[in-house]
């Protein structure tokens, strides 16, 4: 764990020493902050218009119109940020040629990897954390089941750790960055989207719909946890890291 730690620290180093880091987490803070705020607006008059209709004010869910939304529309904005975050971690070592370096030291490529992932995981969840003040602002006011809120933190962060972990692979097969930015939210985007493919192919209906990222954040936005779902994005955390660690294999080998 010491060569791990020392990595983590080095790519956070890097991360936190450039603006890099802080356009992303101002970004993501500015935009999902934003959008909350227009939600929470948008439910005040519902709220304000239903008060003279005891039925419609009595279905009003902060919940449902507010949170719900809210942690859809904040994976978003991670699927269009996270590829900029990841597609430095190989890419620019390539670039440079550190990565020969790198390979000669006593680092084992599961180390090298862990070590850049879990610094990954550091800044993302220096990004979520920044939206609790808001995001937490209308317990003050008003009582909203605090379990919804909880799971869909819980999903924005399995969802960000899977995407991280496809940035990493994307950025470990070239040294340009752009093109690691772009491949990675290709495939993230395409596997994000392709859970509409369900409304035109009935045969293949079940298996579109799991490997969707669009079906298993559904539930945790709305506050349904359930083990398939955080199966899904571990798992799929682990292809991108095992793909990678296949590429650094690869150079390994032909080095």
């Amino acid at each position: 764990m010491r060569n791990v730690w020392a990595i983590v620290k080095k790519e956070l180093k890097i991360y936190f020493s450039s603006p890099t880091a802080y356009i992303i987490s101002a970004l993501f803070v500015l935009i999902t902050g934003f959008m909350f705020y227009v939600m929470v607006s948008n439910f005040s008059i519902l709220s304000v218009q239903a008060g003279n209709n005891p039925y419609f004010s009595s279905r009003l869910n902060l919940n449902q119109y507010v949170y719900s939304p809210f942690f859809s529309n904040a994976a978003i904005i991670l699927l269009l940020l996270l590829p900029v975050l990841t597609m430095r971690l190989f890419a620019e070592e390539k670039r440079q040629h550190t990565d020969e370096l790198l390979f000669t030291l006593p680092l084992t490529n599961t180390q090298i990897i862990l070590g850049k992932y879990i610094a990954s995981l550091v800044v993302l969840l220096v990004m979520i954390v920044a939206t609790v003040p808001y995001a937490f602002y209308p317990f003050f006011l008003t009582k909203p089941e605090l379990a919804p809120v909880l799971t869909g933190y819980l999903g924005i962060f399995l969802l960000g750790a899977a995407f991280i972990a496809f940035g990493l692979f994307a950025s470990s097969l070239t040294e340009n960055q752009i093109v690691a930015a772009v491949f990675s939210f290709g495939i993230l985007l395409l596997l994000w989207l392709i859970y509409w493919l369900t409304y035109v192919s009935s045969f293949l209906k079940g298996f579109l719909k799991y490997i969707s990222f669009f079906s298993h954040f559904d539930n945790l936005a709305r506050g349904v946890v359930d083990t398939s779902d955080l199966v899904f994005y571990i798992s799929f955390a682990f292809v991108g890291l095992f793909l990678t660690y296949a590429i650094l294999e690869v150079r390994r080998w032909w080095r």
